[in-house]
């Protein structure tokens, strides 16, 4: 197999070593540079000021081993009260934007369409917000970052077509408070987590297994939900606020285990069933043909009369098509794909559905967590078969970073963000990729779902034994500094 994986990465055409030097050029002018966190992870404040209950929550309160080490976000780095101190250290960073999401829960504690909206949770985005503006660093805001209010999900969650009504009422809410000064709006953060990871595989809240129907279910209503928020944004409020709207999606390269036309088809499908999912409906209009044609078949091997995967009518298909303003991308990792001969039709769920073996080299750079490996010429490839499957939209990378079990000398850190952007770069300057934006995952140390805050990704540390929770720059912070300011990812460019 070791023999396999090498001859394969001679026939592509990417070095044998383990990472890639990093290029002496400089960014274009207009690339910008951003940090990024989210509600839960940071906040804390989970039931001041009017807040109400979310997923996240409920399910730390309720069952709390479902999280290492019992931790929970009920203070998390206390971002609620510290905002004006985060902004100072985006400031000392020099980033052109930061990217945040807001809690549902905070600012319509009800949860549902036409309940009141809370002044004091509002207020606190609209400080965060004029306070970024004030010291020159754009806000990019993120609606919903996985923290659905526990009122929503006792009707059901996403798999509930109500939702859509819901959220609409939400979205507006915040173009109608914010836009004037939120320019970039993302409806949704990676639905493949909501819906496969909330409703399917049950690690993220609210922790349901049932792959297969319901994560469809959940991404169906979803995806028509993000396309009704699009839509008012253009109709209602474009014309006078000249922002933009789109919604991240996340996505690992697959990478084919052998220069087989198998591999190559299990790779092509692991990326439409993992991006495509959600991308292709948004800029084509409907789901992948192969997620379709796939589900379809199995669906009726089980005895199934209709498919698993919901069908968009025609009406449907037209409006959710072109609902984007921009594609965006957490990039992570990369992974082989091997062809497998079909899995049991009596097995249902998502990854039957896909059928392929996934896997890692072992020479690539493991890290703290299980499934991340340091694949830098992965962001590459992946950007590139954005461009060229979807007709080369601008591309922001919306979350990338690296995670370690902390310290303050994380020159892994360091090379992992100059590796990865040294790859981006060359996609861009060479392949004429269109990715304008790069975003850091995260500002700081945070609360990391069900890892607690056993992984570290921030720039910053959190002392989280210090009731103060205070900010500690790592040398990581030091190093991305200086490349936003000298848009060179060495000491010295050409």
């Amino acid at each position: 197999m070791k023999y396999k994986l090498v001859l394969l990465l001679c026939v592509c055409g990417w070095p044998l070593e383990k990472t890639h030097a990093a290029i002496n050029r400089t960014f274009p002018v207009n690339f910008k540079f951003g940090a990024a966190s989210a509600s839960y992870q940071v906040e804390g404040g989970w039931n001041v000021d009017g807040k109400s209950e979310n997923i996240w929550d409920h399910i730390c309160h309720e069952k709390p081993t479902y999280v290492a080490n019992q931790d929970n976000g009920d203070i998390a780095c206390d971002s609620y009260h510290k905002y004006k101190e985060d902004v100072a250290m985006l400031k000392d960073l020099g980033v052109d934007f930061y990217r945040f999401s807001i809690s549902w829960s905070r600012v319509i504690p009800g949860g549902v369409a036409g309940s009141p909206v809370n002044q004091l949770g509002l207020d606190y985005y609209r400080n965060l917000v004029q306070e970024l503006v004030d010291n020159g660093i754009e806000p990019m805001v993120t609606m919903f970052h996985w923290d659905l209010p526990e009122a929503l999900q006792e009707l059901g969650g996403w798999p509930n077509p109500e939702l859509e009504d819901h959220f609409v009422y939400y979205a507006r809410t915040l173009y109608k408070e914010l836009g004037d000064l939120v320019k970039h709006w993302m409806t949704f953060n990676e639905p493949k987590q909501t819906c496969l990871g909330g409703y399917g595989d049950g690690d993220k809240a609210p922790g349901y297994t049932s792959s297969g129907v319901a994560d469809y279910q959940c991404t169906h209503i979803l995806l028509k939900t993000h396309a009704k928020a699009y839509h008012i944004y253009d109709e209602e409020f474009r014309a006078e606020q000249q922002g933009s709207v789109g919604i991240v999606i996340d996505t690992a390269w697959f990478e084919p285990a052998s220069g087989s036309d198998e591999d190559k088809e299990a790779a092509e499908r692991g990326l439409q069933f993992t991006f495509g999912w959600f991308a292709n409906p948004v800029i084509n209009g409907n789901y992948p043909q192969v997620m379709i044609d796939r589900i379809d078949e199995r669906s009726a091997g089980q005895g199934f009369e209709i498919s698993r995967l919901p069908k968009f009518t025609d009406e449907e298909i037209e409006y959710i098509k072109g609902t984007h303003d921009f594609v965006a991308l957490n990039f992570y990792t990369a992974t082989y794909a091997q062809w497998l001969e079909e899995a049991d039709i009596n097995d249902l769920g998502y990854y039957s559905d896909l059928n392929i073996l996934q896997f890692p080299d072992d020479a690539w750079e493991e890290t703290v967590t299980s499934w991340f490996r340091v694949v830098p010429w992965g962001i590459r490839k992946a950007v590139n078969w954005i461009s060229k499957t979807y007709d080369n939209p601008e591309i922001f990378i919306t979350e990338n970073g690296y995670p370690d079990a902390g310290g303050l000398e994380d020159d892994r850190r360091i090379n992992y963000h100059k590796e990865y952007l040294s790859n981006l770069l060359e996609a861009i300057l060479d392949d004429g990729v269109n990715v304008t934006r790069y975003t850091v995952w995260s500002l700081m140390d945070n609360f990391e779902w069900t890892s607690g805050y056993n992984d570290k990704l921030g720039l910053y540390s959190v002392d989280f034994e210090d009731p103060d929770r205070p900010r500690t720059p790592k040398a990581s912070a030091a190093y991305y500094k200086q490349v936003i300011a000298t848009r060179c990812l060495v000491d010295v460019c050409e």
